[in-house]
């Protein structure tokens, strides 16, 4: 089974839902940007006392140090692992890939989670949060387009990519994501 992973996909595609699921199952260490951030401002390390201070001022967290935080994860790592969030755009995407290639840890597989943008509406509006209305999340959505659809693209001719149907019950996508994984 592929043991090193990125998850691509539109808000409320599932991505962190099937993430957490998979990295649980296969013991995969789960780098998720925003638990990772979170995670060294309340170890209270060098780089979470940074990354707190930008989150302090309401900017978002520079390129450079998200990746200082994924390496100080992965440097130590020699297991499997998954990437939920990160990269969001090709500059990033083209930073983590060379952070790989230092670190003899390349990506092997990017799991696309596909689903209907309707679909996608009518999931987010279910989840109630204060924030999330049809304007906003269509905002969103058009937002993950400009940014993600050239990653995709990316990935796609590095021959990693594998589009997974995003539909359905939880355990029926866990099902077709682990049919895609080998």
């Amino acid at each position: 089974m592929k043991q090193r992973l990125l998850f691509l996909g539109p808000p409320g595609a599932g991505k962190g839902t099937q993430a957490q699921r998979l990295a649980e199952s296969q013991g995969l260490l789960h780098l998720s940007t925003g638990d990772l951030l979170r995670a060294e401002v309340a170890a209270g390390s060098e780089l979470g006392q940074e990354a707190e201070a930008v989150m302090a001022r309401g900017e978002l967290v520079s390129d450079a140090l998200v990746l200082a935080i994924v390496r100080s994860r992965l440097q130590s790592h020699a297991g499997g692992w998954l990437l939920d969030g990160f990269p969001r755009n090709v500059a990033q995407a083209d930073a983590l890939a060379q952070l790989l290639e230092e670190l003899g840890q390349q990506i092997e597989l990017v799991v696309l989670m596909e689903l209907d943008d309707a679909v996608l509406v009518q999931r987010l509006l279910s989840r109630g949060r204060a924030d999330d209305n049809e304007a906003v999340i269509r905002h969103r959505l058009e937002v993950y387009r400009q940014q993600t659809e050239p990653l995709i693209a990316y990935y796609r001719e590095r021959g990693l990519i594998a589009p997974v149907e995003a539909a359905g019950t939880v355990q029926e996508i866990e099902a077709r994501i682990a049919s895609v994984l080998g």
